[in-house]
């Protein structure tokens, strides 16, 4: 059976962040009456906004911004790739927003995977922008090895099959399908709600930006000293099962002044799919941290 073609949604506003480099946006129209906004931030890198679920969560208690990053997506086409230039980006996107909606010279920035990575560099640039940090399901610092070896083993006997598609740079459709979704489903802590779920983001009509991918990687010395930096409280929120270790990321909140650790049991690297309620209690934790800071 051929794999289906998912369309993805048009953006609600595409912005020009500098000369040519149109990002495409989205804005909730509900939200609590005295809550500071909030801006996800997807991970990849290289890959868009798949973040609906999570906003229809959180969008009665903050005007909550989704976009895809410089160059993936729904976004132009770019080939100038930095963690400056996302950073930059993501400024570009406070000045437009406070011009058009008001009242966001400062916000809550939630970042997911590489995402939470970008998030402590912006509030560690922008040290006056950013309320409050929610690192949701980095990476951390520190060794991979155990990473990788939980993938593999999730994976079982689908390894060769992942293998041969790995080693295939001309997949036609149907095979890239299935190369996303063999990746990509051994993130969740059950593996039938992880094909489940993956399918849909695998199946989205859109290219993975792998030059991207390839040039956004975040070292960690950097992570470190972007953490040592950061004024704001960070909530650091890890699902129990996520192939991404808790240690890790544990390392990593050692770096930080304020910083509140919190496990979603029961979840892997997108706790709000497999535990939706203590997932959004816990950003609302988060949006009323910024709120009384």
């Amino acid at each position: 059976m051929s794999a289906p073609r998912l369309a993805p949604a048009p953006a609600d506003e595409m912005v020009e962040v500098a000369p040519g480099v149109l990002l495409a946006t989205w804005t909730t129209t509900r939200h609590g009456a005295d809550s500071p906004p909030m801006v996800l931030l997807h991970g990849g890198p290289g890959l868009w906004s798949s973040h609906d679920d999570l906003v229809d969560l959180l969008d009665d208690v903050a005007v909550v911004h989704t976009y895809d990053q410089r160059g993936c997506g729904r976004s132009t086409p770019t080939r100038e790739q930095s963690i400056e230039h996302s950073v930059a980006d993501l400024e570009a996107l406070r000045q437009h927003w406070d011009q058009t909606l008001g009242g966001h010279q400062q916000w809550v920035v939630v970042g997911h995977s590489f995402g939470a990575d970008l998030a402590l560099a912006y509030a560690a640039t922008h040290p006056d922008r950013v309320l409050a940090v929610g690192y949701l399901a980095g990476r951390g610092i520190g060794d991979r090895t155990a990473e990788k070896t939980e993938q593999a083993r999730r994976l079982g006997d689908r390894r060769a099959r992942l293998g041969v598609l790995d080693a295939n740079h001309d997949r036609c459709w149907d095979e890239e399908v299935e190369w996303r979704q063999l990746r990509w489903a051994t993130d969740y802590a059950d593996l039938d709600t992880g094909r489940e779920h993956s399918l849909l983001q695998a199946a989205t009509y859109l290219e993975i930006n792998l030059y991207a991918n390839h040039l956004l990687r975040c070292t960690d010395e950097q992570l470190i000293t972007w953490a040592a930096a950061v004024e704001c409280p960070v909530h650091v929120i890890h699902g129990s099962d996520d192939p991404r270790p808790i240690a890790n990321v544990l390392e990593l909140a050692a770096h930080l002044e304020t910083v509140r650790k919190r496990v979603v049991q029961g979840a892997g690297h997108f706790p709000w799919v497999e535990q939706p309620d203590e997932t959004a209690g816990l950003l609302v934790e988060l949006v009323r941290a910024g709120r009384h800071r």
